[in-house]
């Protein structure tokens, strides 16, 4: 599904095989102290190259260059979280502070309400002000904090807080950002 986005010159798109190539310059533009809080070795091409098969659900959006300015992806907890689903999202400096991030990070939530997931869950490193912002004004709520959980390539401690978004508890506000049109015909939950 390819989708026009509202910053200007900007496609968001499924995370195909060949996106590979601009994933790996994506990841590896951006800054050291970027990188650092992100999970996964992002500069390594076999990483990246699995994304595209492994089945999680991952979108990038592209500018009119081709290039990748975002990156989000929506991963299915198993077992007995298997109502949950994590969120996992990165901006590139060049579209910082243009609101892709709120384009991308709404995608994300549709999505996995979309395919069922009740809870969402999305980490965020505790000195990340504008992520905290953004996800706390899609109805994403602090549920744990843990402290010096994340070491940086520095080897400085950082906390970790983990927000929250319980889709039931939380549809009314769902509503003000326009989520159930988005959704409409698409087996999300009732909210009525």
């Amino acid at each position: 599904m390819t989708e026009q986005v509202d910053v200007p010159e900007v496609t968001v798109e499924a995370l195909g095989p060949g996106h590979s190539d601009a994933l790996l310059r994506f990841f590896s533009g951006l800054p050291e102290g970027d990188r650092t809080f992100i999970k996964e070795d992002v500069t390594d091409p076999g990483n990246v190259r699995r994304w595209v098969e492994d089945g999680t659900a991952r979108w990038v959006a592209t500018g009119p260059d081709g290039e990748i300015d975002g990156y989000v992806a929506v991963r299915r907890l198993s077992g007995w979280s298997d109502h949950v689903a994590e969120l996992r999202l990165v901006v590139g400096g060049r579209r910082r502070g243009a609101g892709l991030g709120r384009v991308l990070a709404r995608h994300a939530v549709t999505e996995a309400i979309a395919s069922g997931a009740t809870k969402l869950v999305v980490e965020v490193v505790a000195e990340q002000g504008a992520a905290l912002a953004l996800f706390t004004g899609l109805g994403f709520r602090g549920e744990a904090l843990l402290e010096d959980h994340i070491r940086d390539r520095s080897g400085q401690l950082r906390d970790l807080l983990v927000l929250a978004h319980r889709v039931d508890a939380t549809w009314s506000a769902m509503d003000t950002l326009g989520l159930p049109e988005a959704l409409d015909g698409d087996g999300a939950p009732d909210p009525g």
